[in-house]
């Protein structure tokens, strides 16, 4: 059922005495002072900092064609402040005298007034046809003697702070998230009036969600999955994808009971990933032996960590990418060089394979049920060698490939092909130094040795639960799933950091580069939105330079190619400075230390809240201060809680 949505910005227009505060006594293009009293201020429930304020310039006619919005940010002093504080001062010197003997009525008047600063917003302004206009500053301002300044409630507030989707909503889809409350202390009395958003504003931008534990980060972060669901049709389909570090996602949990995105959402409509095998998950894991990049990238992440030195260091830094295939008409000595460069990569894959043999890894079955056998070229020369005696070329076990390379490794000098191969061949040798490497962990030998005094390819037996004999790429899988506006939820949270980091990053790779593919052919990117908790444990830091990284290209060229980026964290200083900046949709709740706050100092009008952000109560979950891509300034608001 469609969200009921009516605003129209003329009931800002349209307040009464009830609404009225005061006068103002200064203003200029960015602030204004205002006198205001007792009474005035008992009269519409007080006035919280950051409040909503509006000055109407009165006119000749009575109408009020022009109005200047304005935040309540403290207290200024009137110019017979010091007065007042010297009388109350003496007043309060007298001993034992109520205030009713003391203070006379008039007295008590004079001193119910104070002085209110506030920032201005902008302007208001309503055309000849009736139609309301918004500018983020003011092109003029007259005496401060022919203003008034209001407190709007109701209809008038909720179009204040609904500007962004007042304007053509049915195409905006504006949905609520929750309401507007501008202090801890008085949200009980300022809770009735809708904050909305468009769902535009979060479709392939860059939404930040900061805020310390426990404050709602994960609320927020599930309400904008499900508004951006409601969007999704056969005919726009929008895929979602969500990294879960803490699998408070894809898992149910004491801790937020009930409201796991895969228990509220249509479970036709979300898929789980796990690294490790669980009931009613996929399996995020590589096929090693046919996906040779992908398992030897995790094999590089886990050793490279641990391994800095001698032949562990030699092995994960050996290359095992294909040689490039000349393109165009190319001449036969560049045929033949491609051909001689795919020989070598084929024997290194070959002797990779074998390592993960050894080292436990299970082999997939061919489209007969039966082991995969193993392929390679070699010259009659070394197949033939009574020291070897196996031909590779036609397929074999391998069992006989191990034998091969084992054979060729222990007996390298005797036999003629390879020990004479450096005469013939300008040098080089037939057994290059990745081969080399790679023989040295599959034999846990050194050269021409039998000596197994290595651990060699045991060093990768503890990877071999990331290993699948399954012929499904789970990229592939994750980006059909996403095409058709699936919710992708990606359990990291039983992964070593590194391991998350590294699935992370390559998914996110293999979509951004899907994307790009797609673009350069002229064909039209669906939407899809990456959700990131945590994000400090996979963004790079404020101050890496690097901006090829796939985080911050999401961030820079998303918009482009219709990828959306929203990410959580408690630390708005650990995110790359290019993330920040090309952030549109902000959510900030409690924070509470100044590194913090002064980085968010830097944008937008968050700096008229720093001081309150750094204030927590325990009734404070899911109150942010929101700046969305429409709406021209910072909302306070209190999110509603996720749930069906």
């Amino acid at each position: 059922m469609k969200e009921k949505f009516e605003l129209n910005k003329n009931d800002i227009f349209a307040l009464g005495k009830e609404e009225m505060v005061g006068k103002p006594f200064y203003l200029d293009y960015s602030k204004a002072c205002i006198l205001i009293g007792d009474e005035s201020k008992a009269k519409v429930h007080g006035i919280p900092k950051g409040t909503f304020l509006l000055a109407y310039y009165d006119n000749d006619n009575g109408e009020n064609p022009e109005a200047i919005l304005l935040r309540a940010m403290g207290q200024v002093h009137l110019p017979n402040q010091e007065e007042i504080f010297s009388t109350l001062i003496e007043y309060y010197k007298e001993p034992n005298t109520s205030e009713k003997e003391k203070m006379d009525p008039l007295t008590r008047y004079a001193f119910s007034f104070s002085g209110l600063e506030c920032n201005v917003l902008g302007s208001f302004h309503k055309t000849e046809n009736g139609d309301v206009y918004f500018g983020s500053d003011i092109d003029n301002f007259y005496s401060p003697s022919n203003y008034t300044i209001y407190k709007p409630k109701d209809k008038a507030l909720e179009a204040i702070v609904n500007l962004g989707v007042c304007e053509k909503s049915e195409k905006r889809h504006p949905v609520s998230i929750g309401k507007v409350k501008y202090s801890s202390s008085c949200g009980f009395k300022h809770n009735k009036v809708n904050v909305y958003v468009s769902s535009e504003d979060f479709i392939g931008k860059r939404t930040a969600i900061f805020g310390m534990t426990r404050t709602g980060k994960s609320n927020t972060l599930k309400k904008i999955i499900q508004l951006t669901d409601k969007l999704n049709t056969p005919k726009n389909p929008i895929g979602q994808i969500v990294f879960d570090i803490n699998g408070e996602y894809a898992n149910s949990n004491q801790q937020d009971e009930g409201t796991a995105i895969y228990e509220i959402l249509n479970p036709e409509k979300v898929v789980r990933y796990s690294v490790l095998d669980k009931p009613n998950f996929k399996t995020l894991r590589a096929n090693f032996y046919h996906d040779i990049n992908e398992g030897f990238n995790i094999i590089k992440t886990k050793l490279g960590q641990t391994s800095r030195s001698g032949y562990m260091e030699d092995f994960v830094s050996i290359e095992l990418h294909p040689p490039k295939k000349p393109e165009g008409e190319i001449s036969q000595e560049e045929k033949d060089l491609y051909f001689s460069k795919m020989r070598r990569y084929k024997r290194k894959e070959a002797a990779y394979q074998c390592c993960l043999y050894k080292a436990g890894f299970e082999l997939p079955k061919d489209k007969y049920g039966n082991p995969e056998k193993i392929r390679f070229t070699v010259s009659s020369h070394i197949s033939n060698d009574p020291h070897v005696g196996i031909d590779p070329t036609e397929g074999i076990s391998y069992e006989d490939a191990i034998e091969f390379f084992t054979s060729i490794w222990q007996h390298h000098d005797e036999i003629p092909y390879l020990r004479d191969y450096p005469l013939k061949h300008e040098n080089r040798t037939w057994i290059d130094k990745d081969l080399e490497n790679l023989l040295i962990m599959l034999t846990r030998c050194k050269k021409n040795s039998t000596n197994e005094n290595l651990r060699g390819y045991k060093n990768l037996e503890v990877l071999n639960n990331h290993h699948t004999t399954t012929t499904d790429n789970y990229k592939k899988e994750i980006i059909n799933f996403l095409r058709e506006g699936k919710i992708i939820i990606v359990d990291l949270s039983q992964g070593e950091r590194e391991i998350q980091n590294d699935y992370s990053k390559r998914i996110c790779e293999h979509i951004f580069k899907n994307s790009i593919k797609n673009f350069i052919k002229n064909k039209e990117n669906n939407t899809i939105q990456f959700y990131f908790e945590e994000a400090h444990n996979l963004f790079p830091k404020h101050d890496d330079s690097d901006l090829n990284q796939i985080y911050n290209r999401i961030a820079k060229e998303g918009a482009k190619l219709n990828l959306g980026l929203v990410y959580a964290t408690q630390e708005v200083s650990s995110i790359s400075s290019n993330i920040l900046k090309n952030t549109q949709n902000w959510f900030i709740s409690h924070l509470n230390n100044t590194d913090e706050l002064n980085e968010l100092r830097k944008f937008y009008d968050f700096e008229d809240f720093l001081d309150t952000l750094r204030r927590f109560a325990p009734q404070d979950k899911g109150f942010v201060r929101m700046k969305t891509y429409s709406n021209p300034f910072v909302v306070p608001v209190q999110i509603d809680k996720f749930g069906g």
